[in-house]
């Protein structure tokens, strides 16, 4: 394990003891020395045969001078004397695959005949007759004149990386089989956006090569629309700071046609959760997304055919009564006038007073739509004129009202017959001066603003009793139209069956068709108190109900022998009008009746007496609590 060196040439200074004495002290000393280095010899043999390292020594002729306990073990007796066969070419050939014996010559030629460092992987062949990977590595040791006298070698078993590597490869290779007969084109990018890999789809359906994809500066040009490739630069853009994207995208065929594909980007991270790869997705969308565009089409061309009969949006009809109603709106929607629209309840009121404002020229500007009959008549001034901060109770901040939000625009009071005297008169002001106060300032504020007022209500009636005051009316009165009832445009009942079929139809995803011819005799039929709004309620309800593509309508959901709602009576009207007074004066003192600050004294009444409106009225005091 050790080569002796010759001294060097000692100077005359150093001169070797020549007295018998110092001879034999220094005999003494060399023979300690020897000793010391045998026993250090035979602890490095021990040291290395009971180490698992394989380790071996080879001579300059690259012959085995010395093999551990660990290279004997796994070659075993059947390969000893291959092992130290002086021939190096058979011994090779006796201990290695022979698969490996050309390329380690290749790599270890070399680095043997120049007396490198060699670092190679090949299989050897063990004692039980099997092949193992090992890692072996050759260090050489030179002399004073630099030639290669040993070679000390070790060996490493990498058999099992080697085969989990080879797994690994294996499962490569089958996943990129797998990925490849994905009908989806798929893409893998680089944490910046670089193609590193498409799958066969990609590169059939785009003509070309990975090499191509992956390796041109800038294909994207050439596979990606020219409208749409500004959208897929923000997007890989976007993939460089982490953000995943879905968008659809036109992908050029390699015959030259663009078809449509939804792109998805999915991240890859690490353990640490930094982005290492994008995968990208195109799933072929061409289809659907020329369906979806044929059905806009056609959606289109039906609102158009709708348009054409009704003339506007969801008023559809062709009767004379309704075309005569919808050639008076076309006259005055261009104008500032102000409109009053009658008729009963469910004939399309605000549907007149929408498209009035669609097709004037503040089309653009706000469309504001009050019910009057659903705010309480003391808070119908706040909601349509605002308050300011503190004005009254509960008046936490400054409020803007109904009139203010429709300025430049189109305000529509409906149920304008419910207002109170008091809110009348100072509507009346505004349609006069077009300005207004808030409650709780003294500041006239200016609006310009269109007003379009629809009762269900006989004003003139109304007016008769002292209800609604008559300068209002004919300050309202300046362009009335009267919203023919339902059943005296008999003719559109089919064209409107169709129309809500189509709406619930596409709402509900139900497949109904056709509709029942008994059924829309019945409709003909039917007086329709409720009017459009009823007949939508129905359709609405058979559609939901529907099992097939034939529409029917049961006769006993029809209330038969029934008119027009009449006109409430003025005992009705009173009970109402006190109703929503004490209903709001309940709501400002939150259900407290009696007290300073409680409803009665709010309305001037004795609490026991408002007790007794209250019982009589049916009104429950809890809810405003």
């Amino acid at each position: 394990m050790s080569d002796a060196r010759p001294d060097k040439k000692r100077s005359p200074a150093h001169a070797e003891p020549t007295d018998p004495e110092s001879i034999r002290e220094r005999m003494r000393q060399l023979t300690e020395a020897h000793e010391r280095i045998r026993e250090q010899d035979a602890e490095l043999r021990r040291l290395l045969e009971v180490v698992p390292q394989q380790i071996f020594v080879l001579r300059d002729d690259l012959t085995l001078a010395y093999a551990n306990e660990a290279v004997l073990a796994y070659h075993g007796e059947t390969l000893f004397e291959a092992l130290f066969d002086r021939d190096v070419e058979r011994r090779d050939r006796a201990v290695h695959h022979r698969d490996d014996l050309r390329r380690m010559s290749e790599e270890g030629g070399a680095a043997l005949a120049s007396g490198w460092p060699l670092v190679l992987e090949a299989r050897l062949l063990g004692g039980d007759g099997g092949y193992r990977w090992f890692l072996i590595r050759l260090n050489p040791l030179l002399d004073d004149d630099g030639r290669v006298v040993r070679w000390y070698g070790t060996r490493t078993d990498i058999d099992d990386r080697k085969r989990g590597e080879e797994r690994v490869r294996q499962d490569e290779r089958e996943l990129r089989m797998v990925v490849d007969f994905v009908p989806d084109l798929l893409v893998v990018l680089d944490a910046q956006g670089a193609i590193l890999y498409a799958n066969g789809a990609a590169l059939s359906y785009t003509g070309r090569t990975l090499e191509e994809v992956t390796t041109l500066p800038d294909v994207w040009p050439l596979i990606i629309h020219a409208d749409d490739l500004p959208r897929v630069r923000a997007t890989l853009r976007g993939l460089a700071a982490g953000q995943p994207s879905e968008l659809e995208v036109r992908i050029r065929r390699h015959d030259g046609e663009h078809r449509w594909f939804l792109a998805r980007n999915t991240p890859a991270r690490d353990d640490e959760g930094r982005i290492t790869r994008w995968f990208a997705t195109g799933t072929d969308i061409h289809d659907r997304r020329l369906a979806h565009e044929r059905v806009q089409e056609e959606n289109e061309a039906l609102r158009e055919e709708i348009d054409k009969a009704s003339m506007f949006e969801e008023i559809v009809g062709a009767s004379p009564t309704l075309r005569r109603v919808l050639s008076s709106v076309a006259h005055v929607a261009p104008t500032d006038s102000t409109v009053l629209i009658t008729g009963e309840t469910g004939t399309g009121k605000e549907l007149i007073a929408r498209a009035i404002h669609k097709r004037s020229q503040r089309a653009s500007r706000p469309f504001v739509s009050v019910n009057c009959a659903a705010i309480p008549p003391t808070l119908i001034a706040s909601e349509l004129f605002g308050h300011e901060r503190g004005a009254f109770t509960g008046a936490l901040q400054r409020r803007l009202g109904r009139f203010e939000l429709a300025d430049g625009g189109t305000i529509f009071l409906d149920e304008i017959g419910d207002l109170s005297t008091d809110t009348q008169l100072t509507l009346l002001r505004v349609l006069q001066e077009r300005e207004f106060e808030r409650i709780g300032s003294t500041r006239a504020i200016r609006v310009d603003v269109r007003v379009i007022a629809a009762t269900n209500r006989d004003l003139q009636a109304a007016m008769a009793s002292g209800a609604f005051r008559a300068d209002l009316f004919y300050r309202l009165n300046v362009f009335p139209l009267e919203m023919p009832a339902l059943r005296d445009r008999g003719d559109d009942i089919p064209m409107l069956v169709r129309y809500f079929v189509e709406r619930f139809a596409s709402r509900t995803g139900k497949a109904v068709r056709h509709v029942d011819e008994r059924t829309l005799e019945l409709l003909q039929s039917y007086a329709w108190p409720g009017n459009v709004r009823e007949l939508q309620n129905v359709i609405e309800r058979a559609v939901i109900l529907s099992e097939s593509e034939v529409l029917r309508v049961e006769e006993s959901w029809l209330t038969t022998g029934h008119t027009a709602a009449p006109a409430r009576g003025l005992a009705e009207n009173v009970a109402s009008h006190e109703r929503q007074m004490i209903e709001a004066a309940l709501a400002e003192s939150g259900g407290r009746v009696a007290g300073p600050r409680g409803a009665a004294a709010r309305l001037g009444l004795p609490p026991s007496t408002l007790d007794s409106k209250i019982r009589a009225l049916g009104i429950g005091k809890q809810r405003f609590r």
